[in-house]
């Protein structure tokens, strides 16, 4: 056991483990006060308003990250290096982010009809504007936690979401008597909102005076354009990606009824947990890759140990223990979603391998393979889950994250050994038994 800690101490000495176990840790916070989030709604709600509520808030999350997910690349790719234009790059990050979001959640909300029974609860002025707001202020807290990572100060993303958590559960319970209707939304978006406040503060008042003070004054930051040229190619990608985590269950939501949808919302939101473990080892490579691209092979090798020796036991319980796990929530969820988590669970192994690889393509910049492999990957999930619904009906999505992310990682798979064994120069990085292994 001690030289288990000793090896955590050592690992936490180094900036990309630091950063990526303190994402890790957030998954699971977020993870663990997330399941007792659903599980007091399932308690004090109706089955009914539970998957509602589910429903408007995957909605809500879509919206928010059409352009906030598209700016997490960049933001890790680019703060690192920003120097004096920090701050100029967060508030233009920020300020896209809530606009296209807005823009999107005007349109949804103008075709309202056209999107099913579920989601005719937003219908009217009041509902539609608290809508509205709602995925400005999520689309901001998304980029929070990316920038907060990018400035290489994850330690605070676990303490932020922790507060969060247990605020908005406790506003759960608060709301259940008065808002019977609407309330898992309402105790959903007013902790978000008022997060914004401490956490924004910390980051323009403290890490990002810091930030600019200790960078290299003779390193040039980036321009505009070369950041533009950066999105260019990986905005489209991460668009592609966003319909697997946020399109994929709306669709979802339009084709079953809102009991049924609950139920599928909390086998697919498990799984996922576990998927953000994969990407959170990535989006920490992606920083220190941009620090330092001489160590990104070394850097590469190291995440990939890591992530698999994180993920590895976790995939093995949730396929064993799913049933157990998913009856906490009652017997119809077991019944209907252990085979989806089973499958998502599987699915995040092949995951791993396309995660590390979209992120040392990030920290080189290379836009254009950024864009192909994403596009492709979301082409496949979607193509397949269509097609494979009808037979396997909520099952369909679980089927088609595993072929898909298989068949990703086999045709990556020549490209990132490369990128294990070489730097940019096309030298190898480390040499059998050098000090810099991990």
């Amino acid at each position: 056991m001690s030289r288990v800690w000793g090896k955590i101490l050592v690992d936490l000495r180094n900036p990309l483990f630091r950063q990526g176990y303190s994402l890790m840790m957030n998954t699971v916070i977020t993870g663990v006060l997330g399941m007792g989030y659903w599980l007091l709604a399932a308690h004090y709600y109706t089955p009914e308003e539970f998957g509602r509520g589910q429903a408007v808030i995957t909605a809500m999350r879509l919206f928010a990250s059409l352009t906030a997910l598209g700016f997490v690349g960049a933001l890790a790719r680019f703060l690192p290096v920003a120097g004096h234009r920090t701050p100029d790059l967060i508030l233009r990050g920020y300020g896209l982010a809530a606009a296209t979001g807005g823009v999107a959640a005007v349109g949804f909300l103008l075709t309202l009809p056209m999107w099913g029974q579920t989601y005719s609860v937003l219908a009217g002025f009041g509902p539609g504007l608290f809508f509205l707001a709602s995925v400005v202020v999520w689309a901001v807290f998304t980029l929070q936690d990316v920038v907060l990572t990018g400035l290489r100060r994850a330690t605070f993303v676990p303490l932020n979401n922790l507060i969060f958590g247990l605020v908005k559960m406790g506003l759960l319970v608060a709301v259940a008597g008065a808002l019977p209707s609407g309330g898992i939304f309402v105790s959903w978006v007013i902790p978000t909102a008022l997060a914004l406040i401490p956490v924004n503060w910390l980051i323009f008042g403290v890490i990002v005076p810091r930030h600019v003070k200790q960078s290299d004054p003779l390193q040039e930051p980036p321009k505009l354009r070369e950041v533009g040229r950066f999105l260019a190619g990986d905005f489209p990608g991460t668009l592609s990606i966003l319909a697997i985590v946020y399109l994929v269950p709306v669709v979802i939501a339009t084709q079953v009824g809102e009991a049924t949808f609950g139920r599928f919302s909390m086998a697919h939101t498990l799984a996922s947990m576990i998927e953000l473990l994969a990407m959170n080892m990535a989006v920490s490579l992606t920083v220190e890759g941009s620090f330092d691209r001489a160590k990104l092979a070394l850097n590469c090798r190291r995440a990939l140990r890591r992530a698999f020796m994180i993920v590895i036991p976790i995939i093995t319980v949730a396929i064993l223990g799913a049933p157990l796990i998913l009856t906490i929530f009652g017997s119809e969820f077991a019944e209907e979603g252990t085979l989806l988590l089973r499958l998502m669970a599987l699915a995040v192994l092949p995951r791993v391998l396309i995660e590390v690889y979209l992120s040392a393509l990030r920290a080189q910049s290379q836009a254009r393979k950024l864009a192909a492999v994403q596009i492709g990957l979301a082409v496949l999930v979607l193509v397949s889950t269509v097609a494979l619904f009808p037979y396997f009906h909520v099952n369909a999505v679980g089927y088609g994250l595993l072929f898909s992310e298989l068949l990703v990682a086999f045709l990556i798979f020549g490209n990132l050994r490369k990128i294990l064994k070489y730097d940019e120069s096309g030298r190898p990085t480390v040499t059998q038994g050098s000090s810099g292994a991990a």
